[in-house]
C-alpha cells in the first residue's frame, strides 16, 4: 500500500522562500551595512574635528598658564613690598616703644 502525495503548484517552495528569505535579508544587512558606513564616515570626521580642537585648547591652556604666571609675580611683587614695608613699620613702632 502506497500512499501518493499531491504536489499543490501554486504552494510556494522550500527552496523558493529560503530564497525569498534570503534575499530579505541580504538587503537587510546591505541597509545595516550602508548605515554603519555612513556612521563611521561621521564619527571620523567628528574625531578629526575634535584633534584639531585639542590642539586649539591646548594653546589657549599655555595662554593661560601665562596670564597665571604673570599676575602672580605681579601680585606676589606687592604682596611682598607691602609685607616687607608693614613689617618695617611694625618693627619701628616695636622699637619706639620699648624706648
Amino acid at each position: 500500500m502506497t500512499t501518493r502525495l499531491t504536489i499543490n503548484p501554486s504552494a510556494p517552495r522550500v527552496s523558493t522562500a529560503g530564497s525569498s528569505s534570503k534575499s530579505r535579508q541580504m538587503a537587510l544587512l546591505h541597509s545595516k551595512l550602508d548605515s554603519l558606513s555612513a556612521n563611521l564616515a561621521d564619527l571620523e570626521n567628528l574625531l578629526r574635528m575634535t584633534s584639531i580642537q585639542a590642539d586649539s585648547i591646548k594653546g589657549l591652556g599655555a595662554w593661560h598658564c601665562g596670564l597665571f604666571m604673570a599676575a602672580s609675580k605681579v601680585l606676589g611683587e606687592e604682596t611682598i613690598t607691602g609685607s616687607a614695608t608693614a613689617a618695617n613699620t611694625k618693627n619701628h613702632e616695636d622699637q619706639s616703644r620699648e624706648k
